[in-house]
Protein backbone atom coordinates (compact mmCIF):
# COMPACT_ATOMS: atom_id res chain seq x y z
CA UNK A 1 0.00 0.00 0.00
CA UNK A 2 1.34 3.26 -1.10
CA UNK A 3 0.24 6.41 0.32
CA UNK A 4 0.77 9.83 -1.11
CA UNK A 5 0.26 13.30 1.23
CA UNK A 6 -1.44 15.78 -1.11
CA UNK A 7 -2.20 18.73 1.36
CA UNK A 8 -3.96 19.59 4.00
CA UNK A 9 -6.52 16.40 4.84
CA UNK A 10 -5.80 14.87 1.02
CA UNK A 11 -4.12 11.66 0.86
CA UNK A 12 -3.93 9.86 -2.28
CA UNK A 13 -3.86 5.74 -1.56
CA UNK A 14 -2.67 3.14 -3.97
CA UNK A 15 -3.77 -0.55 -3.15
CA UNK A 16 -3.45 -3.46 -5.41
CA UNK A 17 -6.51 -3.41 -7.28
CA UNK A 18 -7.98 0.54 -6.77
CA UNK A 19 -7.01 3.84 -5.89
CA UNK A 20 -8.34 6.13 -3.04
CA UNK A 21 -8.76 9.81 -2.91
CA UNK A 22 -9.68 11.83 -0.03
CA UNK A 23 -10.63 15.13 0.15
CA UNK A 24 -8.17 16.57 -2.76
CA UNK A 25 -8.78 20.69 -2.95
CA UNK A 26 -5.27 21.37 -4.54
CA UNK A 27 -1.86 20.26 -4.96
CA UNK A 28 -0.40 18.03 -7.05
CA UNK A 29 -1.87 14.60 -7.92
CA UNK A 30 0.24 12.09 -8.19
CA UNK A 31 0.05 9.60 -11.47
CA UNK A 32 -2.95 7.54 -11.74
CA UNK A 33 -2.91 4.59 -13.19
CA UNK A 34 -6.27 4.51 -15.60
CA UNK A 35 -5.74 0.61 -15.61
CA UNK A 36 -7.30 0.63 -11.79
CA UNK A 37 -10.63 2.29 -10.60
CA UNK A 38 -10.35 5.41 -8.90
CA UNK A 39 -12.54 6.24 -5.76
CA UNK A 40 -12.88 9.81 -4.94
CA UNK A 41 -14.07 10.54 -1.24
CA UNK A 42 -15.29 14.05 -0.34
CA UNK A 43 -15.73 14.69 3.80
CA UNK A 44 -17.94 17.85 3.19
CA UNK A 45 -18.68 20.67 1.58
CA UNK A 46 -15.71 23.18 3.81
CA UNK A 47 -13.59 24.48 0.81
CA UNK A 48 -10.39 23.19 2.28
CA UNK A 49 -12.55 19.44 1.93
CA UNK A 50 -13.92 19.75 -1.47
CA UNK A 51 -13.19 21.17 -4.30
CA UNK A 52 -15.40 21.20 -7.77
CA UNK A 53 -12.23 20.27 -9.61
CA UNK A 54 -13.35 16.25 -8.53
CA UNK A 55 -15.87 16.79 -10.59
CA UNK A 56 -13.67 16.74 -13.99
CA UNK A 57 -11.88 13.92 -12.85
CA UNK A 58 -15.00 11.48 -14.40
CA UNK A 59 -14.28 12.98 -17.72
CA UNK A 60 -10.53 11.90 -17.78
CA UNK A 61 -11.09 7.98 -16.31
CA UNK A 62 -13.28 5.65 -17.18
CA UNK A 63 -13.27 3.95 -13.97
CA UNK A 64 -14.34 6.36 -11.57
CA UNK A 65 -16.63 6.53 -8.78
CA UNK A 66 -17.16 9.27 -6.94
CA UNK A 67 -18.37 9.27 -2.60
CA UNK A 68 -19.51 12.62 -1.55
CA UNK A 69 -21.11 14.02 1.68
CA UNK A 70 -24.97 14.25 1.42
CA UNK A 71 -24.31 18.17 2.35
CA UNK A 72 -22.33 18.52 -1.25
CA UNK A 73 -25.07 20.32 -3.09
CA UNK A 74 -23.73 20.45 -6.54
CA UNK A 75 -26.09 21.95 -9.62
CA UNK A 76 -26.65 21.60 -12.89
CA UNK A 77 -24.67 18.40 -12.91
CA UNK A 78 -24.34 16.69 -16.27
CA UNK A 79 -25.73 13.10 -16.42
CA UNK A 80 -22.54 11.35 -17.34
CA UNK A 81 -20.91 12.60 -14.37
CA UNK A 82 -24.29 12.23 -12.04
CA UNK A 83 -24.14 8.43 -12.71
CA UNK A 84 -20.75 8.36 -11.18
CA UNK A 85 -21.66 9.42 -7.52
CA UNK A 86 -23.02 7.98 -4.31
CA UNK A 87 -24.00 10.56 -1.61
CA UNK A 88 -23.54 8.98 1.61
CA UNK A 89 -25.61 10.44 4.74
CA UNK A 90 -24.03 10.16 8.49
CA UNK A 91 -24.80 6.51 9.70
CA UNK A 92 -24.88 5.08 6.14
CA UNK A 93 -23.12 2.11 4.42
CA UNK A 94 -22.55 1.81 0.73
CA UNK A 95 -20.81 -1.26 -1.38
CA UNK A 96 -19.46 -1.27 -4.88
CA UNK A 97 -18.75 -4.26 -6.90
CA UNK A 98 -15.91 -3.78 -9.73
CA UNK A 99 -16.66 -5.60 -13.09
CA UNK A 100 -14.98 -5.20 -16.46
CA UNK A 101 -14.31 -1.65 -15.93
CA UNK A 102 -17.54 -0.94 -13.95
CA UNK A 103 -18.52 0.23 -10.87
CA UNK A 104 -21.96 -0.59 -9.38
CA UNK A 105 -23.39 -0.46 -6.11
CA UNK A 106 -24.78 -3.12 -4.46
CA UNK A 107 -28.32 -3.27 -2.87
CA UNK A 108 -27.71 -7.12 -2.44
CA UNK A 109 -26.14 -7.84 1.22
CA UNK A 110 -25.78 -11.59 -0.57
CA UNK A 111 -22.94 -10.53 -3.18
CA UNK A 112 -18.97 -9.95 -2.27
CA UNK A 113 -18.26 -6.24 -2.30
CA UNK A 114 -14.97 -5.42 -3.47
CA UNK A 115 -14.86 -2.49 -1.53
CA UNK A 116 -17.58 -1.00 1.67
CA UNK A 117 -17.74 2.60 3.10
CA UNK A 118 -19.15 3.37 6.21
CA UNK A 119 -19.55 7.42 7.65
CA UNK A 120 -19.99 8.79 10.74
CA UNK A 121 -20.89 11.92 11.75
CA UNK A 122 -18.55 15.14 11.89
CA UNK A 123 -18.21 17.06 14.99
CA UNK A 124 -18.53 20.14 12.27
CA UNK A 125 -19.83 19.41 8.68
CA UNK A 126 -20.58 16.35 7.05
CA UNK A 127 -19.08 12.32 7.58
CA UNK A 128 -16.32 10.67 8.54
CA UNK A 129 -15.11 7.96 5.97
CA UNK A 130 -14.58 3.80 6.85
CA UNK A 131 -13.04 2.37 4.24
CA UNK A 132 -12.62 -1.78 3.67
CA UNK A 133 -11.05 -3.17 1.02
CA UNK A 134 -8.52 -5.89 -0.02
CA UNK A 135 -8.61 -6.81 3.54
CA UNK A 136 -7.61 -3.65 4.76
CA UNK A 137 -9.93 -0.81 7.00
CA UNK A 138 -8.90 2.95 6.29
CA UNK A 139 -10.69 5.30 7.96
CA UNK A 140 -10.84 9.50 6.93
CA UNK A 141 -11.95 11.58 9.82
CA UNK A 142 -13.09 14.37 7.48
CA UNK A 143 -13.54 17.19 10.14
CA UNK A 144 -14.74 14.63 12.98
CA UNK A 145 -12.71 15.66 15.26
CA UNK A 146 -12.56 17.24 19.40
CA UNK A 147 -13.15 20.57 18.42
CA UNK A 148 -11.94 22.67 21.38
CA UNK A 149 -11.41 26.13 21.45
CA UNK A 150 -9.97 29.18 23.75
CA UNK A 151 -13.07 31.68 24.23
CA UNK A 152 -15.76 29.21 23.91
CA UNK A 153 -18.04 28.43 26.97
CA UNK A 154 -16.88 25.54 29.16
CA UNK A 155 -20.68 23.94 28.43
CA UNK A 156 -19.60 24.78 24.55
CA UNK A 157 -15.99 22.64 24.66
CA UNK A 158 -17.75 20.25 26.95
CA UNK A 159 -20.75 18.93 24.97
CA UNK A 160 -17.87 19.24 21.57
CA UNK A 161 -16.20 16.21 23.51
CA UNK A 162 -19.43 14.27 24.64
CA UNK A 163 -20.21 14.57 20.57
CA UNK A 164 -17.04 12.77 19.72
CA UNK A 165 -17.02 10.36 21.80
CA UNK A 166 -19.87 9.01 21.24
CA UNK A 167 -18.61 8.96 17.54
CA UNK A 168 -15.45 7.03 18.12
CA UNK A 169 -17.36 4.78 20.65
CA UNK A 170 -19.29 3.49 17.61
CA UNK A 171 -15.97 2.68 16.32
CA UNK A 172 -15.30 0.36 19.00
CA UNK A 173 -13.92 -3.19 17.98
CA UNK A 174 -12.53 -2.01 14.64
CA UNK A 175 -9.04 -2.82 14.02
CA UNK A 176 -7.91 -0.41 11.47
CA UNK A 177 -4.86 -0.43 9.13
CA UNK A 178 -4.25 3.24 8.59
CA UNK A 179 -6.02 6.14 9.98
CA UNK A 180 -6.00 10.18 8.78
CA UNK A 181 -6.69 12.33 11.86
CA UNK A 182 -6.77 15.87 12.07
CA UNK A 183 -4.03 17.94 14.32
CA UNK A 184 -4.84 21.37 14.28
CA UNK A 185 -2.40 24.11 15.47
CA UNK A 186 -4.89 26.92 16.10
CA UNK A 187 -6.10 24.77 18.98
CA UNK A 188 -3.05 25.83 20.88
CA UNK A 189 -2.83 23.23 23.64
CA UNK A 190 -5.82 21.19 22.71
CA UNK A 191 -4.40 20.57 19.55
CA UNK A 192 -4.32 16.88 20.15
CA UNK A 193 -7.25 16.33 22.63
CA UNK A 194 -9.09 14.63 19.23
CA UNK A 195 -6.00 12.50 18.06
CA UNK A 196 -5.34 10.79 21.17
CA UNK A 197 -8.85 9.52 22.16
CA UNK A 198 -9.12 8.28 19.09
CA UNK A 199 -5.56 6.20 18.96
CA UNK A 200 -6.06 5.55 22.92
CA UNK A 201 -9.52 4.15 21.95
CA UNK A 202 -8.71 2.54 18.79
CA UNK A 203 -6.08 -0.30 17.33
CA UNK A 204 -4.38 1.49 14.48
CA UNK A 205 -1.10 0.27 12.50
CA UNK A 206 -0.16 3.52 11.31
CA UNK A 207 -1.62 7.17 11.60
CA UNK A 208 -1.41 9.92 9.13
CA UNK A 209 -1.63 13.67 10.87
CA UNK A 210 -3.60 16.22 8.93
CA UNK A 211 -5.65 19.47 8.91
CA UNK A 212 -2.03 21.06 9.90
CA UNK A 213 -2.68 23.98 7.89
CA UNK A 214 1.09 23.50 6.97
CA UNK A 215 2.19 23.89 10.57
CA UNK A 216 4.08 20.31 10.66
CA UNK A 217 5.81 21.22 13.55
CA UNK A 218 2.68 19.57 15.42
CA UNK A 219 3.48 16.29 14.78
CA UNK A 220 7.09 16.25 16.34
CA UNK A 221 5.04 18.63 19.30
CA UNK A 222 2.87 15.48 20.15
CA UNK A 223 5.10 12.91 19.85
CA UNK A 224 7.24 14.99 22.50
CA UNK A 225 4.03 14.47 24.56
CA UNK A 226 4.54 11.98 27.35
CA UNK A 227 0.53 10.95 26.91
CA UNK A 228 1.48 9.71 23.12
CA UNK A 229 3.80 7.55 24.28
CA UNK A 230 1.95 4.52 23.73
CA UNK A 231 1.62 5.13 19.64
CA UNK A 232 4.55 7.69 19.38
CA UNK A 233 6.46 4.88 16.73
CA UNK A 234 3.02 4.73 15.08
CA UNK A 235 2.69 8.27 13.91
CA UNK A 236 3.97 9.27 10.25
CA UNK A 237 6.41 12.18 10.13
CA UNK A 238 5.03 14.48 7.53
CA UNK A 239 6.97 16.96 6.78
CA UNK A 240 6.04 18.41 3.52
CA UNK A 241 3.48 17.97 0.47
CA UNK A 242 4.11 15.42 -2.24
CA UNK A 243 5.35 13.19 0.13
CA UNK A 244 5.18 9.13 -0.05
CA UNK A 245 5.11 6.15 1.93
CA UNK A 246 5.14 2.72 1.18
CA UNK A 247 3.21 0.57 4.30
CA UNK A 248 3.23 -3.21 4.41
Amino acid sequence: MKITYIHHSSFFVELETMALLFDYTEGILPEINKDKPLFVFASHRHGDHYSPKILDLPLKYDTIHLVLSDDISIKHLPERIANHITYMKPGAECRFWLREGIISELADEGKGANIEVSTFRSTDEGVAFIIRAEGKVLYHAGDLNNWRWEGEPDDWNQNMAKQYSEEVDKMEGIKFDVAFLPLDPRQENAFYLGFHEFMNKNQVNWVFPMHCWGDFSVIQKLKNMEVSNPYEDRIIDIKEDGESFILG
